[in-house]
């Protein structure tokens, strides 16, 4: 005789499939009534393999009931079989060595607008690829404006995408920064722009290519097993605690708040932008207004941006408010984030978060909002809540470039 090996936990799960399978047979056997699929499957072998109960009713017959017990032990094997092939379980996933990614020129799309600060003395040529409204483009655009930087603009068609083919990175914002030689550094993600371009500020003595090498993307498996990568390190500065203003609680302050400005604030702003059809298309002709589509595209793709645009807006806004567990009404999430932000200000006793002047929280949150600036969330928003006399400072500080004087340090 043959023995096998078999490991407990597959035995565990084969007597688990068949105990079920064997269950739903001795339930016809002791009811003594035979179950409509064998009765629709093995119908034409009813006389021959059935008996007679004790109540004088066809059972099912030892034959047949081997024919289910084997067909069930089968398949309860092939099944542990399956959860117990091989899987990679690691959480993180071996990287090659990061390669920032460079162009030898610039893609073949004229700038939509430049944005040109007569006080800019940084040495930057930047391009921003961006939706006008999109949550993180406006945040790299108020960081850009607080700190005088000058850059052109490239608005993307949010449905056809055709300004970003060029890209394997299809999310926006993307920036391009020259670097020397006509040659373009990428950078994605809105938080990894600011912390490499805030570095470059605070410490010169850097090249943007160096910066961007101490924040490279880490690859790992989420739980569902899909590969995921994320850049663990963006809401820190690379520029060393001796040239960093600021004692470690105000940074890690900081760091905390940006990062609540994108992972909690942002998930609010959808479904409440696009709570009804009606706020859909009112918020996306507001976009359009904004990003001057009329000028920019042809009638049939701004209409098709505005409204193809505007209802798919609004069934992903349900979505996110079921994933992300907001309130019936969802305006209550809103003003509830809203005033957390608004209380630890207050709390801190500054006009700011940063103290007298914005810090890159500040920034992260003020761009976030202002990308809602026109749609009626934001409009109900400042009326039931405290954040307007917050955000007019902010507005007044970004549109000033206060920063921008010195460009080292807040």
């Amino acid at each position: 005789m043959i023995s096998f090996n078999v490991p407990k936990n597959m035995a565990a799960l084969s007597r688990s499939v068949c105990s079920r399978h064997f269950r739903s047979i001795f339930t016809v056997c002791k009811n003594e009534q035979l179950n409509p699929v064998f009765k629709t499957v093995t119908l034409s072998h009813c006389r021959s393999y059935y008996g007679k109960g004790t109540s004088g009713k066809p059972v099912i017959a030892q034959g047949n009931f081997l024919y289910f017990a084997l067909g069930g032990a089968v398949a309860g094997g092939a099944y542990a079989l399956w959860e117990l092939r091989p899987k990679d379980t690691s959480a993180i996933i071996n990287q090659p060595v990061f390669k920032p990614k460079i162009y030898d020129s610039l893609p073949p799309h004229p700038p939509s607008r430049q944005v040109s600060i007569p006080t800019d003395s940084s040495g930057l040529k930047l391009v921003l690829y961006q939706y006008p409204t999109c949550p993180f483009c406006c945040k790299v655009r108020a960081f850009l404006d607080y700190y005088g930087l000058s850059y052109d603009v490239v608005e993307v068609d949010p449905v056809l995408r055709t300004q970003i083919k060029w890209s394997d990175y299809k999310k926006v914002p993307i920036l391009l920064a020259e670097i020397g030689d006509g040659k373009y550094l990428q950078l994605n993600d809105s938080s990894l722009i600011v912390s490499v371009l805030k570095t470059y500020l605070t410490d010169p003595r850097q090249s943007l290519l160096d910066i961007v090498k101490c924040y490279p993307p880490i690859s790992f498996r989420d739980d569902d097993g899909s590969v995921k990568s994320e850049i663990q390190n963006r809401y820190y500065l690379m520029a060393g605690e001796s040239v960093q203003q600021g004692n470690k609680k105000e940074v890690m302050d900081e760091v905390k708040w940006r990062e609540w400005a994108d992972k909690k604030l942002v998930h609010v702003l959808s479904p409440n932008v696009y709570r009804t059809t009606d706020e859909a298309i009112q918020s996306f002709e507001w976009f359009s207004e904004v990003g001057e589509w009329d000028r920019l595209f042809p009638s049939w793709e701004r209409n098709l941006i505005v409204y193809v645009g505007a209802y798919a807006m609004w069934m992903i806004g349900k979505r996110l408010k079921k994933r992300h567990m907001l309130k019936d009404d969802v305006r209550i999430s809103l003003y509830d984030e809203l005033n957390y932000w608004v209380k630890q200000i207050k709390q801190k006793g500054t006009t700011f978060s940063g103290g007298k002047t914005p810090n890159l929280a500040d920034l992260a949150v003020y761009g976030v909002l202002s990308s809602i600036e026109g749609c009626q969330a934001f409009k109900d928003a400042l009326e039931r809540t405290n954040i307007g006399s917050w955000y007019d400072e902010m507005k007044k500080y970004t549109k000033s470039h206060a920063g921008s004087n010195p460009l080292t340090g807040y």
